[in-house]
């Protein structure tokens, strides 16, 4: 554990996003992925593993609230070895552990690190929270924020800093539009007035492109992490 923990001038905890580790090694990318309950976190997570894993060394910290329910959805599909999968039980509201205090995690992540590593990415999933959920900077280096279209197509519209500010927001499970009565033009055109240039990527699991242009994201991210 490397713990550098200073404070902000309000008072709040933050941590040194520094991006080398004591050694002097570069540290891993970290991608925070966080959305409301059901939005497909989870599902992408695990999308993004099979997609990567081939060519990336990566590793996953899960937040749960009092169980570890999603890390062991992780492992039950074999996404990535065991020990590559990590879980915190936050005990609290999930944006508290990923944006309070993070302390929690920042330990999960430099843990993996240590055993696992090098390591080029760790994304580190939040628990289910809702629109104003963010991480903070000194735990993630870039954040996705994922919603679903059976959340009703006003989310984007409606806005909160996770829809208006997070690196790329992703509108995920776009085959289910035509059963809920979403209309993806509306929420497309949301989207773009809330963020202006941020990316905003349409997606359905359920078939291709799949989390396609998600991993191109993290690919360029992280080429830009390394340069």
């Amino acid at each position: 554990m490397h713990l550098d923990h200073s404070h902000t001038h309000d008072g709040t905890s933050a941590v040194s996003a520094d991006a080398h580790r004591p050694d002097g090694s570069r540290r891993a990318l970290r991608v925070g992925l966080g959305g409301p309950v059901g939005s497909g976190k989870t599902a992408t997570v695990a999308a993004l593993c099979r997609a990567l894993r081939d060519e990336l060394s990566l590793a996953v910290v899960t937040n749960d609230i009092y169980t570890r329910e999603d890390a062991e959805f992780l492992l039950r599909e074999a996404v990535l070895p065991p020990e590559r999968i990590t879980a915190v039980e936050t005990g609290a509201c999930p944006h508290t552990a990923i944006r309070d205090d993070i302390s929690a995690n920042l330990e999960a992540v430099e843990d993996l690190e240590d055993e696992v590593g090098p390591l080029d990415l760790i994304l580190v999933e939040s628990g289910g929270d809702n629109l104003t959920a963010t991480f903070s900077k000194g735990l993630v280096d870039a954040q996705i924020f994922v919603i679903d279209v059976a959340g009703g197509d006003d989310i984007p519209r409606k806005g909160g800093p996770g829809v208006t500010t997070a690196d790329l927001l992703v509108v995920n499970k776009t085959d289910l539009a035509p059963y809920v009565g979403s209309d993806l033009a509306r929420m497309a055109a949301d989207a773009k007035a809330q963020r202006a240039e941020l990316p905003v990527v349409f997606q359905s699991l359920r078939g291709e492109p799949g989390v396609r242009d998600v991993a191109d994201w993290v690919r360029a991210r992280l080429a830009d992490w390394t340069a």
